[in-house]
């Protein structure tokens, strides 16, 4: 496929990036959001995915939903937004749940979606020009894009209503001290350190990756009891895997694993 609005490259070794590639301020757009499934589809079934780079190309990382589209639909705004939405849900859902780790390098605003986005992602390097807000009810708008599952798991309950009714903007220092974000470098090395991660990440268990990443979204909304039997039916399934079987070995005999 043909995208207009992203770009979906192979870089080395199971890394691939992913860039936000619509010009002046990357706002979420139908297209945008239907290119976003479909790309993020592609590597959930790539078994060739190690790791995933995403970030945004000019000055704006992800400046939220595109308004003047929504403006634009008239009485199929509507329709426009759950097709857009469940697009949009059905990418980052896809991003959670597969087994390569998706590795955010923000640059720029992230605002509305793009905060949601940032919530959402496993890991998270901004620049330290960086800005975040939510920004939806700014615009007399509710927030979508997961945030409502991810944002207050990740920051806590009270700061995220802050940020949702407030909408105040935080620097990537507060958004580090609030724990959005994971480490914050210059401007021009994010990209760069981000990849470094992806590329160490991609070594590692992906398979195993992919079952901590799904028992840790799923047991933030879990009784007690429910995380450890997944837990404990997800190490058992993971132990004679060729992963477990070759991290066992190598650490018993005091070697670096070679994941298959």
């Amino acid at each position: 496929m043909k995208y207009e609005t992203i770009k979906l490259d192979e870089a080395d070794g199971g890394v691939w990036e992913l860039a936000l590639s619509h010009p002046p301020a990357n706002a979420l757009s139908k297209q945008m959001a239907f290119e976003l499934r479909h790309a993020v589809a592609q590597l959930t079934t790539n078994p060739s995915v190690r790791a995933v780079v995403l970030y945004g190309e000019g000055k704006v990382f992800f400046g939220g939903g595109d308004l003047v589209e929504f403006q634009s639909g008239g009485d199929a705004t509507p329709a426009n937004l759950h097709e857009m939405t469940s697009d949009f849900h059905g990418a980052i859902s896809r991003m959670s749940r597969m087994n390569a780790p998706v590795i955010g390098a923000i640059t720029g605003t992230a605002g509305g979606a793009g905060m949601s986005l940032t919530a959402a992602m496993d890991l998270v390097y901004a620049g330290e020009g960086a800005k975040f807000t939510m920004a939806y009810t700014a615009a007399g708008l509710t927030p979508d894009g997961t945030s409502s599952f991810f944002l207050s798991r990740v920051i806590g309950l009270r700061r995220a209503t802050e940020l949702v009714l407030t909408n105040r903007v935080l620097s990537a220092a507060e958004a580090l001290d609030w724990g959005l974000i994971n480490a914050v470098f210059p401007n021009d090395d994010v990209l760069t350190e981000a990849r470094a991660l992806a590329a160490k990440l991609a070594k590692g268990p992906i398979h195993a990756f992919g079952g901590a990443k799904k028992l840790l979204v799923e047991g933030a909304n879990s009784s007690l009891g429910e995380a450890m039997e997944r837990e404990s039916f997800a190490i058992a399934n993971q132990s004679l895997h060729p992963e477990a079987v070759e991290g066992i070995d190598a650490f018993l005999n005091k070697r670096r694993p070679q994941f298959p």
